[in-house]
């Protein structure tokens, strides 16, 4: 029984950084999911694919694991690269691709 430990990336929906700054526990698949034939519905046996555990920290995560004797994994963040733009910058007169109406 192994887990993965990360910090979920905000979502396409979202352009705040709310729920970002929290830690993960999920377990890894012990089962491979299967087809059902008769609806088509993705299913498993795997109960533990449902449990989600939610930390403050990724050092809280990381002493859980350790009590509970779990393998585990730990995922850092990605670094958020943004670029500074300006509204302005699209009417300047030294444009690379001129602007036109």
């Amino acid at each position: 029984m192994s887990a993965r430990i990360y910090s979920p990336a905000r979502t396409a929906m979202q352009s705040g950084k709310a729920k970002t700054g929290r830690w993960v526990l999920e377990f890894d698949p012990e089962q491979p999911r299967k087809i059902d034939p008769l609806m088509g519905y993705t299913t498993s046996g795997d109960m533990k694919s449902q449990i989600r555990l939610v930390f403050d920290t990724r050092e809280e995560a990381v002493a859980y694991a350790k009590k509970q004797g779990l393998a585990f994994r730990v995922q850092e963040p990605k670094e958020i690269k943004r670029r500074q733009i300006s509204y302005s910058d699209n009417f300047r007169y030294d444009r690379k691709i001129p602007w036109t109406h």
